[in-house]
């Protein structure tokens, strides 16, 4: 009863906080690990809420409820508006810019009818090529709306986005449900690379990941690199990309 009490009191404060503007982007760097880091310029969308005293409090904080109360959408629609917006900014001030971003998506967006449209009408609007944008899904959220994901997908690759795979190996039947999504990237769970240098399990099933991403043509993003050994490691194994402490921490996205 406490935990949902408390929920209920985070869709006030999201509600207000969308109101009153105090959403904040960060993002933090995605680097080529096998060319030279200047050919690319990535980065992921991070969401913050500074809260009425000005305190920055991290999305685990209040996701969970926006969730469960289905606000996610309001959520997703704000971070793809306002980041296509700076993006659009860097962009006019440096044309020769190689800047592109992953924005994290919920299942519920994906299914909200209207959803695709609007993101859609937003890069018109920006100016933004679709290019220069890769949308991110969970695993467990791409897998519990089965259809409608592919459909989303499907739709806005055609207009030149990429699809990232996030958490890639958390759920049970990965393997089995790659083939059906359209992506581009998997990104490796975290909790495999953190530890792959001292747990021999975690090692293979990061390096099994890449092979199978090799395979079928895409490109593999490493999370929670925290460190240059496990960074040195992920070279050595091929994966494209990394992401984490280790290569650099979120950013306000200025």
């Amino acid at each position: 009863m406490i935990k949902y009490e408390n929920e209920m009191h985070w869709v006030s404060r999201i509600n207000l906080a969308l109101e009153q503007e105090r959403f904040q982007l960060y993002r933090q760097k995605i680097l080529p690990l096998n060319k030279e880091p200047e050919t690319e310029e990535h980065y992921e969308i991070l969401l913050r809420l500074k809260d009425e005293n000005g305190t920055l409090i991290p999305p685990f904080n209040f996701i969970p409820a926006a969730e469960r109360y289905n606000l996610m959408s309001k959520l997703d629609r704000w971070v793809v508006k306002n980041t296509l917006a700076k993006m659009a900014v860097v962009i006019q001030k440096e044309p020769k810019s190689k800047l592109s971003c992953s924005i994290n998506l919920s299942g519920q967006s994906f299914c909200e009818p209207g959803f695709v449209t609007f993101v859609a009408d937003q890069l018109s609007h920006s100016g933004v090529s679709p290019q220069r944008i890769c949308i991110e899904i969970t695993e467990t959220a791409a897998v519990s709306n089965l259809s409608q994901t592919v459909r989303f997908m499907e739709t806005l690759k055609r207009i030149g986005c990429s699809f990232s795979l996030d958490d890639f190996g958390s759920g049970m039947s990965s393997f089995t449900y790659l083939k059906t999504f359209p992506v581009d990237y998997l990104k490796i769970d975290g909790h495999f690379v953190k530890t792959m240098m001292t747990n021999t399990v975690d090692y293979a099933m990061v390096k099994s990941i890449h092979e199978i991403g090799k395979v079928m043509g895409l490109k593999t993003i490493a999370e929670f690199v925290e460190n240059d050994e496990i960074l040195q490691e992920l070279v050595h194994l091929g994966i494209d990309y990394g992401q984490g402490y280790g290569i650099g921490k979120p950013e306000p996205f200025e």
